[in-house]
């Protein structure tokens, strides 16, 4: 592992004016560790693998080291990354909506107010899916169920508190289903999550549209509704709305470095993830991974955590969840 000397000896090269450029030649370029506080397989897991994938391609790093520590979105991994990582000046940890909820639901000890906000990376509308042989055609399909009997409906998704149990919980109150009359069935980790709807285990599943679109395009998963705005291109579904449910959410991904770093370490993370941000290599996974670009860095990114935290908080409240 590189020491903060020797990570910014290898991110001074000419380029960026306000903060330390990554050399173009990969064997100079800096290994970085990212860090995923959930299991293999799902969104944040992805997206480190991506970040890894793509930053190696530009050659802006000679390498990076993926750990995960799943487990109660985010929050089993956060102590670990506060407390382990700490002043590590090639670290970032992926992290998101889901783990902003899961340390409200969860009432952990630790919350993102105590790492260093980076950059928030990409939003992902969120899918209802259902099993292929499941008899739910329609998402009206899925809400007359849930009005006759909500503990019929077992839904898989992402932690409690999360972006998924929270899209339920917002479903829910809209057609006039009591939350805490819902059976959530959280899951550390997408793949898991999948595999309980592939075999048939629980009625339905909720996350983002990424994580089932393979299986969708397979034909092994029924896509029910999205929770965007408006249709989206190449997705061949109604939106919520569309569908009769009054409700939209916008999950968003982003990363983070430990607490301790200085200004200039975190300038060169910045910089690092800036430079990932603008490149073709880039822009080409955001769309073959149905992933919405909302670049947003540093205090500017900070700003916006601390709202969201804010709104997150008192929707968990407002649904029994918190």
């Amino acid at each position: 592992m590189l020491n903060r000397r020797e990570f910014l000896a290898t991110t001074a090269a000419a380029g960026l004016a306000a903060a330390f450029p990554f050399a173009a030649l990969a064997q100079d370029a800096p290994q970085i560790q990212l860090f995923v506080p959930a299991a293999p397989g799902g969104g944040w897991d992805q997206t480190a693998r991506t970040m890894d994938q793509v930053l190696r391609a530009e050659k802006l790093i000679s390498g990076a080291q993926v750990t995960n520590v799943p487990g109660a979105g985010g929050t089993v991994g956060l102590p670990q990354f506060i407390n382990q990582w700490k002043g590590r000046p090639n670290a970032l940890m992926v992290g998101g909506m889901v783990m902003v909820g899961a340390i409200i639901a969860n009432k952990a000890a630790n919350n993102l107010s105590e790492v260093t906000p980076i950059a928030r990376l990409t939003g992902e509308f969120e899918a209802l899916v259902v099993p292929a042989a499941s008899p739910f055609q329609t998402a009206g399909d899925f809400v007359a169920a849930l009005k006759a009997d909500p503990t019929k409906v077992p839904v898989a998704g992402g932690s409690a508190g999360g972006s998924d149990h929270i899209l339920f919980g917002l479903i829910a109150k809209t057609v006039g289903v009591p939350a805490t009359n819902l059976s959530y069935v959280p899951f550390a980790g997408g793949g898991e999550a999948l595999a309980a709807l592939l075999g048939n285990q629980v009625a339905a599943g909720i996350s983002g549209y990424g994580e089932f679109a393979e299986q969708v395009k397979a034909g092994a998963l029924r896509l029910l509704a999205i929770s965007s705005d408006v249709r989206q291109e190449g997705i061949d579904a109604p939106t919520m709305k569309e569908a009769g449910i009054d409700v939209e959410l916008f999950n968003w991904r982003a990363v983070f470095a430990p607490p301790g770093v200085t200004d200039e370490d975190k300038a060169a993370m910045i910089a690092l993830v800036g430079k990932m941000a603008e490149s073709e290599a880039w822009k080409t996974e955001l769309k073959n991974r149905n992933w919405t670009p909302i670049l947003l860095t540093g205090d500017d990114f900070g700003k916006f955590l601390a709202e969201d935290t804010q709104r997150i908080e008192a929707i968990l409240k407002d649904l029994g969840l918190a």
